[in-house]
């Protein structure tokens, strides 16, 4: 007997969970952000995101895998909107948890390194989504099937780059700033979208094996 019907129920009861927890984190977030405005850009393409999210997964459906990767992003990029992504504390987190400890005097880091690290899961957990949503429509072998999700991945980095610079003109020095977060690094946005292709050069080969693997497993069952 076929245990389809079964995964898809269990992976949409997940969707629901997971994105009840979402909203409850949004709202909680939401009430009193570092900045009003900030957050509401930050969370722009987030609304637009979720929005497909519900519909795709209606239409389509999500993996338990990709419901769980889909939700720890979007709760990390709550905090980063919630603070600013250039003045989440977490060294005044890990110096709590850690007697005094300092990641940044620890790996020599000189700004917030935050947004870099969000930018690299982007990469990370967002990769076996796409690869998830795109060979539901397009099938793919070898080479293809690695190239065209990082590919992917890479176009929607670049993409998220022209948003901030657009949304960066448009609006006022100091919001624009808060938004783009650059913290002084002229090469900042060439770095995030490097940290985002890094994440999603690891990801997708973990994400094929693991499709492997469960290829091997129906057939022998």
């Amino acid at each position: 007997m076929s245990t389809a019907p079964t995964t898809h129920r269990s992976a949409s009861r997940l969707g629901a969970v997971l994105l009840g927890l979402f909203l409850l984190w949004f709202i909680v977030l939401g009430i009193a952000p570092a900045s009003r405005e900030d957050w509401m850009l930050e969370n722009a393409i987030t609304v637009l995101a979720l929005v497909w999210a519900v519909w795709w997964q209606r239409r389509v459906g999500f993996s338990r895998l990709a419901c769980g990767l889909l939700f720890a992003f979007a709760f990390l990029h709550e905090i980063g909107a919630h603070y600013q992504y250039s003045e989440v504390p977490y060294e005044q987190w890990f110096a709590a948890i850690s007697n005094g400890g300092s990641i940044d005097a620890l790996f020599g880091f000189q700004r917030n390194q935050f947004d870099r690290a969000v930018h690299f899961l982007y990469g990370l957990l967002i990769t076996p989504v796409a690869s998830e949503v795109i060979t539901s429509r397009v099938r793919l072998r070898g080479f293809w099937l690695f190239l065209l999700p990082v590919t992917f991945m890479m176009s929607h980095a670049l993409i998220y780059e022209l948003v901030e610079w657009a949304a960066a003109s448009v609006f006022a020095a100091d919001l624009g700033q808060a938004y783009l977060g650059t913290q002084g690094d002229i090469w900042d946005a060439q770095k995030d979208m490097a940290l985002a292709t890094l994440g999603s050069l690891i990801a997708q080969p973990l994400w094929m094996w693991r499709l492997h693997r469960a290829g091997d497993d129906h057939r022998q069952a």
